[in-house]
């Protein structure tokens, strides 16, 4: 009976998270907003930090990268820095596929032949007669690490940016959660 009810309520999150109709606004990764994703960092020492922005299915790539690096400038002006260095950076495709069961859940397995990946359900679909639809729900998350420092950015360096300017020029795209939308809480440092 326990493990029905955790299959159950695993499917209902799993669709209620299919559900969400607004791409993830710039906001910090909390339990409790109204939109799935947002962002994290960390401290690492003194000079670094590693920045996280993760969203949901219906916010691009571009938009996440975008987050990412408005959230690393912003930290580094709250911590009292002027630039910033990407030191590292990532965005990963944390997505899947799946085949949509019409209204109501059904079996489903993946798994690896001499061909490359197959599917198999006991409802018809996959390689061998039947079949669904496959869907692609693409979710991204962007990494980095960066570096910080007071003055003036290397003026060589192409993986500076002056943490002010980056601010300014992104301001008009990013996107922030409605008020009532949120838990009320301070973003973590």
């Amino acid at each position: 009976m326990k493990r029905i009810a955790i299959i159950v309520a695993a499917t209902l999150a799993l669709g209620l998270a299919a559900c969400e109709t607004t791409p993830t606004p710039y906001q910090p990764l909390l339990a409790g907003n109204s939109v799935s994703g947002g962002f994290t960092d960390q401290r690492l020492d003194d000079t670094h930090f590693r920045v996280t922005f993760k969203g949901n299915d219906l916010t691009s790539r571009e938009q996440v990268e975008t987050y990412l690096l408005y959230r690393a400038a912003e930290l580094t002006v709250s911590q009292g820095y002027d630039w910033f260095e990407m030191v590292d950076r990532s965005t990963e495709n944390r997505g899947a596929a799946f085949v949509p069961a019409y209204g109501y859940w059904s079996p489903y397995w993946r798994f690896h032949g001499g061909w490359g990946w197959g599917a198999w359900d006991p409802y018809g679909g996959g390689p061998w007669g039947g079949g669904y639809d496959m869907e692609r729900i693409d979710e991204y998350q962007a990494i980095a690490d960066i570096a910080v420092g007071h003055g003036a950015k290397p003026e060589h360096d192409v993986r500076a940016f002056d943490a002010r300017s980056v601010m300014a020029n992104l301001a008009p795209k990013i996107t922030r959660p409605i008020a009532d939308s949120v838990t009320e809480r301070p973003p973590p440092h």
